[in-house]
């Protein structure tokens, strides 16, 4: 049985005719808050806004945001203040530092800010990782927290949500990431062993992007599996910008019942990239905010907010039930 077959634990009658009478109105996506994009040329569309809801969703919190350490940045360290303030599990979505991922850059450009957040992350690995020899320099740097030393996918708990974390680097990642690897089979046990209600993916390349780098066609059938799986959210980088996009099945369509609902957060730090076609299904997006994406991940139900660093101003939130 699929997590898409799986019966919904229980949430509380009222907050379930909530959500329906919300996904209802919104085709299973949230509103588009106020706060459009700043640069021209990623103007939101128009999309009607959904109820709000009128219960509040408590739970644990996870941020996510990758693309981070850059000594000639300081959005990293808005970014890491801005994290600091509050609490909960950073997911931290590849390029974890620039360039080469050393341990000297490491001690550099990453730990003064965010060291102290160090004992909160749970790492996703980036190509900029990759630039010490099978990572090297960042297994070292966060030991267990990163999984087994030259594999880079793992997966935990956050109360009642299961994340997996996967390794987009296909080129290097042993077997790489087709249908059959090693990388596949696992993420295929992982998520029969784990027939939770809610699940969120991670990793450094996004599958589908407005961004610069385009599409990861190799990330396709690691994708599909997760569509299979019934995972509700997935989570990258890569492209340094924000962008939401609305639930879509294995092969990029809509599907509002079942789809994965993709973010990509490569907003923690390094310089941002400009936006110049828009990809299908994008919702919303903005290529001139450094910040991070804020999940409460409730019971069957999650809230997310794009939350940008002090003195600027783009933001984005919504709600979502779990499949």
């Amino acid at each position: 049985m699929t997590r898409h077959a799986q019966v919904a634990a229980p949430v509380g009658w009222v907050v379930a005719l909530v959500f329906v009478g919300i996904l209802a109105a919104c085709g299973g996506s949230s509103a588009t808050q106020p706060g459009a994009a700043t640069n021209p040329s990623v103007a939101a569309p128009s999309v009607a806004p959904a109820a709000p809801a009128t219960l509040p969703i408590t739970g644990p919190t996870l941020w996510a945001v990758g693309d981070i350490g850059d000594c000639a940045s300081a959005g990293d360290e808005g970014v890491a203040a801005l994290l600091a303030a509050d609490g909960g599990t950073v997911a931290t979505l590849g390029d974890t530092v620039y360039e080469a991922g050393s341990a000297a850059e490491f001690a550099r450009c990453f730990e003064p800010a965010w060291g102290p957040l160090k004992s909160r992350i749970r790492p996703a690995i980036g190509n900029h990782d990759y630039g010490t020899a099978a990572g090297r320099d960042y297994f070292a740097y966060f030991g267990a927290a990163a999984g087994d030393p030259g594999r880079g996918y793992y997966s935990y708990e956050i109360g009642s949500w299961h994340l997996i974390v996967l390794d987009s680097n296909c080129a290097v990642v042993k077997g790489g990431c087709a249908k059959g690897s090693p990388q596949y089979t696992w993420l295929a046990a992982d998520l029969a062993a784990h027939p939770a209600l809610c699940t969120i993916a991670y990793y450094h390349h996004p599958r589908f992007t407005s961004g610069l780098h385009g599409d990861t066609i190799a990330m396709a059938d690691l994708w599909q599996a997760l569509f299979d799986g019934g995972i509700d959210i997935a989570l990258s980088g890569h492209d340094h910008h924000y962008e939401r996009f609305a639930p879509v099945d294995g092969a990029g369509h809509p599907d509002p019942a079942r789809g994965i609902r993709e973010f990509i957060a490569g907003t923690g730090g390094g310089a941002l990239y400009p936006v110049f076609t828009i990809a299908p299904n994008s919702e919303k997006r903005d290529a001139n905010t450094f910040g991070a994406l804020k999940f409460t991940l409730g019971d069957g139900v999650y809230t997310w907010a794009f939350i940008p660093i002090a003195g600027q101003t783009f933001s984005d939130s919504g709600t979502g039930a779990c499949h």
